[in-house]
């Protein structure tokens, strides 16, 4: 049997992860072992179910990047990417150490470790310095609620939207920068989901025009389909992703996509965005213009997104997973 740590339930990207994952899987036992999985004290509580709890003939999956340092079942768990070592506003003494003395070593324990991209997959065979054949790119996948048929959402205005968060990766302020420098009309304005911080405010207000961006503040899952298909496009130039969900996400629900030419976005892309450099203005600016006022390439993008989007399907990442831990096939596979 496999044991698969529901701790992650309901908290973010990983959480969405592990419950898209977890109920496509067989004959599996979900349980919870840490009550703050992205604590490093998660590998204490870790360690204890492994070591103490199964033994050598059971199996756990962790979905999130945190392994146990010692285990007597076989395990592996997912490294969705090497955000908080590689990117310099998010990295820290104490990261480092913690990744290098505790993710590291999982890394060499563990039976494999699971990752969402091979952009993600060559950073952590090189960091790691564990086989290649043992980090294994299982993707991300589409939830259904992403479709053509969804219901726009309807503010009273056009819009770009950015799904988004407030981290420095996430290249807000050269976004602003470019949206406010693009040849488009003044009516259409951008929408970044979650609340806005102080910095972010006072920096929209230096451009002389705060009304044209709006935050949605706390978006439930359920409203997102909406927002995107209300949108004139999704505007996306992260500097650093592992994935980069929202991408396909946006083409699932037929609106065509603006993302950065840079880590795992034109992997996951392919030839169905306009790709950009994320630390050019200018760049982003002049893929904006293009965005809205251009017509064909519009249309064009629509019809190579929805083919790109069929691609990731969470069925295919569950069956994966399987294939990797040596079990049968997945729940209502599709």
């Amino acid at each position: 049997m496999i044991i698969i740590d529901a701790s992650w339930r309901n908290s973010g990207g990983i959480g969405r992860f592990y419950q898209e994952v977890a109920k496509r899987l067989g004959n599996v036992k979900e349980e919870r072992f840490s009550q703050k999985p992205a604590s490093p004290i998660a590998v204490i509580s870790n360690t204890n179910k492994c070591l103490f709890q199964y033994d050598k003939n059971q199996t756990v999956f962790f979905p999130g990047y945190i392994p146990p340092y010692f285990s007597r079942c076989s395990f592996s768990f997912t490294i969705h990417d090497l955000n908080h070592i590689e990117r310099p506003e998010n990295k820290s003494f104490l990261k480092s150490i913690f990744y290098n003395a505790v993710i590291r070593h999982g890394c060499k324990k563990a039976k494999c470790i699971f990752t969402v991209s091979e952009f993600s997959r060559t950073r952590i065979i090189a960091w790691s310095k564990v086989p290649a054949e043992k980090v294994i790119n299982v993707g991300n996948g589409v939830d259904e609620a992403y479709n053509n048929e969804v219901a726009p959402y309807q503010p009273g205005y056009e819009y770009l939207l950015c799904v988004s968060n407030r981290k420095q990766h996430k290249n807000e302020l050269r976004l602003i920068d470019a949206y406010f420098a693009s040849e488009i009309d003044s009516s259409i304005k951008l929408v970044f989901t979650g609340n806005a911080t102080k910095e972010i405010v006072d920096y929209i207000e230096s451009k002389g025009d705060s009304s044209r961006v709006i935050f949605t503040g706390f978006l439930s899952d359920d409203l997102l389909p909406s927002l995107y298909k209300g949108s004139l496009g999704l505007v996306f130039p992260s500097l650093y992703e592992g994935f980069g969900l929202p991408v396909i996400e946006a083409m699932a629900c037929g609106i065509p996509v603006l993302t950065s030419d840079t880590s795992s976005l034109p992997e996951v892309a392919g030839d169905a965005a306009i790709l950009v450099n994320p630390e050019s203005v200018e760049e982003i600016s002049k893929g904006i213009t293009r965005l809205v006022n251009e017509p064909e390439l519009r249309n064009d993008l629509i019809k190579k997104g929805f083919i790109r989007a069929e691609m990731y399907t969470w069925d295919k990442v569950a069956q994966k997973i399987l294939n990797a831990l040596g079990s049968d096939g997945i729940k209502n596979a599709k």
